[in-house]
């Protein structure tokens, strides 16, 4: 788990994923053929098709039938959280968020500040009255975006001189491993980035021609996945990522979306993206092969990458794999390790039998 926490640990927001970048390349480096990164500044990996007995071999022709199957793997590497929107009196920080949070987790939390000269530690609250002397109607309030501010404790004038607007800020929160699962920030979607570190390095021969696609700015809108896939042009794609699990009390049953410990989320449809059916079926059959838990899944509201790569060009046959993961979009997110490695698994299984057209 030493690689999943580094993972979490490193901040990337949308648009400010660079550190992550660099640090994803260099543990894909030994598992891939070539790798580049576009002009959003997604990382494309390829791995040309390595057949038993053979070495790899990059097909110099595209689409004949004889051409190995075009797999693009996606995981954006982004993360939710903030860029710094004005510096106030006293130096205090004003946030814009980037992506969406449940704003009832954020406040009295350790933020870091990251700025061209280094990181800063800060505090992130509201400001406004302190509890002590605030109305009833004050303490019930749930503080927005905007009622938030950043303390790094430093006189007005140092602020002014080592923040600027734009700057990265994420929360500071610990990786933790409680019963049998993992808890972090930021498992949505460094969960997708480890599945498909994992799955390569597992991975020994294979049929098909695999593009994995660390993708941009997924969480303001699946923006790196379009080109990211125009440029792949893949024959099928599949897209890695977290879903909800809605199994903690007081939710009924029938809204459940995934059930943590019941296997890798085989993703029907969400509110972006229909998978395709055979590829589902595929999916399923493999699982029940391998004896590998899964489960299928539709979730009502939200997407992912799989909703840009199926629309694009021609488009594109299009599966979707996620992790079940309990309080999605705080810094507690919950993932079981059963679940973690029957995704690998499944994935790994998929690509080890995918090649023939």
């Amino acid at each position: 788990m030493k690689l999943l926490e580094q993972l979490t640990q490193i901040p990337g927001v949308a648009g400010r994923e660079h550190r992550m970048r660099d640090f994803i390349r260099s543990h894909a480096k030994p598992h891939f053929d070539e790798m580049r990164v576009d002009a959003l500044g997604s990382l494309i990996c390829t791995r040309y098709a390595r057949p038993a007995g053979r070495a790899a071999s990059r097909s110099k022709t595209r689409n004949p039938k004889s051409a190995p199957l075009r797999i693009m793997l996606s995981a954006h590497m982004d993360q939710i959280g903030f860029m710094v929107r004005a510096i106030g009196t006293g130096g205090f920080i004003r946030l814009q968020n980037v992506g969406g949070f449940d704003t009832r987790n954020l406040f009295a939390r350790l933020v870091t500040v990251c700025t061209d000269s280094g990181d800063l530690p800060g505090v992130l609250n509201p400001g406004g009255r302190p509890l002590h002397i605030s109305s009833p109607e004050d303490r019930k309030k749930i503080p927005e975006i905007h009622d938030l501010v950043v303390d790094l404790g430093l006189p007005a004038e140092d602020v002014q001189k080592k923040v600027q607007i734009g700057d990265m800020v994420v929360i500071q929160a610990p990786f933790s491993r409680i019963g049998g699962t993992v808890v972090a920030q930021a498992l949505d979607n460094r969960i997708a980035c480890w599945i498909a570190l994992r799955t390569m390095q597992k991975l020994r021969r294979h049929a098909c021609e695999i593009h994995c696609a660390f993708t941009v700015q997924e969480e303001v809108g699946c923006r790196g996945a379009g080109p990211a896939a125009a440029s792949i042009d893949p024959d099928i794609a599949i897209a890695l990522d977290t879903t909800l699990c809605v199994d903690t009390p007081d939710v009924p049953k029938d809204q459940s979306v995934t059930k943590q410990g019941a296997g890798a989320g085989l993703m029907v449809m969400d509110s972006s993206a229909i998978t395709d059916l055979d590829l589902l079926h595929e999916f399923e059959r493999i699982a029940r092969a391998k004896k590998i838990p899964a489960q299928r899944t539709i979730l009502p509201r939200g997407g992912t990458d799989a909703s840009t790569i199926q629309r694009k060009a021609s488009g594109t046959r299009t599966m979707t794999i996620v992790c079940p993961t309990r309080y999605i979009h705080t810094i507690t997110e919950m993932i079981h390790l059963d679940d973690l490695h029957a995704c690998r698994d499944l994935l790994t299984a998929y690509l080890v039998q995918a090649g023939g057209r």
